[in-house]
């Protein structure tokens, strides 16, 4: 499962993750890759900003990402998420309940997110 900060640094060079984004998607390419639609959604604000909205849709059909829609349980979950932890944006609570409900490993960038990933045992494993 990828969080929006891993597909902005993937395809924005200037990004502090870049370097990290292209290591963890070339190392993981043989896995089936997922994005909650909130992170895809996330991930299109700049590129549509700047005109390059295509640059995101290239990411999605070249590395074969899986959109993943919320739906009622991936709502209720991202509710429960945030009740229990005040400090957790809906978006971030969002994707770690798509994760989550998809039993998929977690990339992200966001260490506050990461965090959870661990505590919920969705980590996505690096070296």
């Amino acid at each position: 499962m990828l969080d929006a900060s891993v597909a902005i640094g993937l395809l924005d060079t200037a990004d502090a993750h870049h370097e990290r984004a292209r290591a963890a998607i070339g190392e993981n390419r043989i896995r089936s890759l997922l994005m909650p639609a909130s992170a895809y959604s996330e991930a299109l604000v700049r590129p549509l900003a700047n005109g390059n909205g295509d640059a995101v849709e290239n990411f999605v059909e070249f590395l074969r990402v899986e959109i993943v829609p919320a739906d009622r349980d991936i709502g209720r979950r991202a509710a429960e998420l945030r009740a229990q932890r005040r400090s957790l944006r809906l978006p971030d609570a969002l994707v770690l309940a798509t994760a989550q409900l998809r039993q998929s490993p977690l990339l992200s960038f966001d260490a506050r997110v990461m965090r959870v990933a661990g505590e919920l045992e969705l980590a996505w494993a690096q070296s």
